[in-house]
């Protein structure tokens, strides 16, 4: 096995297809990757105890794990049983927040491991489940693994019964084989093969048992705090159009103490306050969106235009005939030398600095419209972004019919030639992210985004005469513990390549060239 050192370039993976990877086997391998195991708990000392015990009987290296318990604010306090790793401590979360993503933060603080892994405080492990999970970290550092695991009604266990299960067998030898519940998260990895065939597989990236390198962890700024439930698939999103991959591994088995707990009312009420937090945060749930007059926190698309030498009424008719357009969830940021407005300067009447002042005037109360010197490097978290000329706006019905059209085709980059001169890019988050991640110094991106996502260049024309309702919206999710993907995300959809709906001309190579350098 190759060990990524920093010299080797990183696998170029297509869309979440990892299978240019090849993983060790069990036990035949040596890893060199120091991991923190990080376990936000609230009570349950019983059960802590016994996830500790199979954490102590692993086959991953202890010299290279560390175990962090983060006690959100239990009572009595957390304690560490005497059958433990031996580098384990517990630290408390600090005021401000509570919930699992509020520990979480509080515990990747504390972390000093180079990957980091999320264990729920009520799961008894296999011997190998770190193992299992971590030898794909020693391949490529973006990659998010997740392990599997079934419910079972808590039996009466002593944590030295879980140890000696785990260390010399296996976690299952402990449970009614007939009372172990299969998890939906494991059914939905089989039918999309692996998630090899998902179009969103951070969907499934629900808890309880995730790992990734630190740094990607570090890029997407932990969890969300906010987020008090739903937040390990906010988490995930927001990994997602970082670029990562998603690798389910089905030998890092696990038993989950106590059945799934999204049922009855109770557990339906909670779905409730899942989707609340979602809807506003993940943008491709289109199904969580169905009110068009709302305003989300993160939107849809991103439309970016350069309004550096252009005047007042140029401006405004572009952001105008943005926000009449069909797609509604969508923002506007403006690029040019706005930091010429700051000082208390005097603009006068026919200079640039005075036609920018006007701009800021006209929309600077308005959510939908930001203003920047320059744009990010992406638009995460939003999934969408659309470069054009301010003096060519996209046509009302324009980004509706693109954006579908890359849904539909699993591009991520889509060059369209306007009328007359010039070119409108729409570029799929998740796809600049990652060719951001795996080009050369001076590589075109969008050359890196046809090999990992699929380009297309076209004529705006095209998209005049389609349809612009969107396809229907899913059924909401019977709950967070049922994962399900929306009607563009089934496995007959997944498998058609994209070059089976749209084909290059020969000259595509040529014309992407210069639309992205990394910088």
């Amino acid at each position: 096995m190759a060990h990524l050192t920093g010299v080797e370039p990183r696998p170029r993976i297509r869309h979440n297809d990892y299978s240019p990877l090849t993983p060790p086997p069990l036990g035949g391998w040596t890893p060199t990757l120091s991991a923190s195991v990080v376990i936000p708990a609230h009570g349950g000392q019983h059960r802590l105890d016994l996830t500790l015990a199979a954490l102590a009987a692993q086959t991953y290296p202890a010299h290279l794990t560390e175990v962090i318990v983060v006690d959100d604010r239990s009572d009595p306090p957390l304690r560490l049983p005497d059958l433990r790793p031996d580098n384990t401590r517990v630290v408390v979360v600090p005021p401000g927040g509570w919930g699992a993503g509020h520990a979480m933060n509080a515990g990747i603080a504390a972390a000093e491991g180079e990957i980091v892994q999320r264990l729920d405080a009520d799961m008894v492990i296999s011997r190998e489940h770190l193992e299992a999970l971590f030898r794909w970290h020693h391949l490529t550092d973006y990659l998010v693994t997740i392990g599997g695991k079934k419910f079972a009604e808590e039996p009466a266990l002593t944590p030295a019964q879980v140890h000696e299960a785990v260390r010399y067998g296996s976690p299952e030898d402990l449970f009614d084989p007939s009372a172990l519940v299969s998890s939906s998260t494991e059914d939905t990895i089989r039918r999309l093969d692996g998630l090899r065939a998902s179009k969103n597989p951070y969907q499934v990236c629900t808890g309880p048992t995730v790992s990734l390198r630190r740094a990607l962890l570090d890029e997407v700024r932990g969890f969300d705090p906010e987020v008090v439930r739903g937040q390990d698939t906010e988490f995930a999103y927001r990994l997602a159009q970082a670029g990562a991959v998603f690798v389910p591994d089905m030998a890092a088995r696990a038993v989950h103490l106590g059945l799934p707990a999204q049922r009855g009312e109770h557990g339906k009420s909670i779905v409730r306050l899942v989707e609340a937090h979602l809807a506003h945060r993940v943008p491709l749930r289109r199904d969580l969106r169905k009110e068009p007059g709302r305003r989300w926190l993160v939107p849809y698309v991103e439309v970016v235009f350069d309004v550096t030498g252009a005047d007042e009424r140029r401006i405004v008719a572009a952001v105008d005939a943005v926000l009449r357009g069909t797609l509604t969830d969508v923002v506007v940021t403006l690029t040019g030398p706005w930091s010429s407005l700051e000082g208390g300067r005097r603009w006068a009447p026919g200079t640039e600095a005075f036609d920018l002042a006007l701009v800021r005037a006209a929309f600077g109360h308005d959510a939908r419209v930001r203003f920047a010197e320059r744009a990010a490097p992406t638009a995460a978290p939003v999934p969408f972004r659309c470069t054009a000329p301010v003096d060519a706006p996209p046509a009302p019905a324009l980004l509706e019919r693109a954006v579908k059209a890359m849904l539909e085709e699993r591009i991520g980059l889509l060059a369209l030639d306007l009328p007359g001169e010039g070119t409108a890019v729409l570029e799929r988050t998740e796809a600049v992210a990652r060719a951001r991640r795996l080009a050369a110094p001076g590589e075109d991106l969008a050359d890196v985004i046809a090999q990992t996502h699929g380009v297309r260049h076209a004529a705006a024309s095209e998209f005049e005469k389609l349809p612009t309702t969107a396809a229907k919206p899913a059924a909401p999710a019977a709950s967070q513990a049922t994962p399900k993907e929306t009607p563009q995300e089934t496995p007959q959809a997944a498998a058609k390549p994209a070059a089976a709906h749209a084909p290059q001309p020969e000259s595509a190579p040529q014309r992407r060239r210069g639309l992205f350098r990394r910088s």
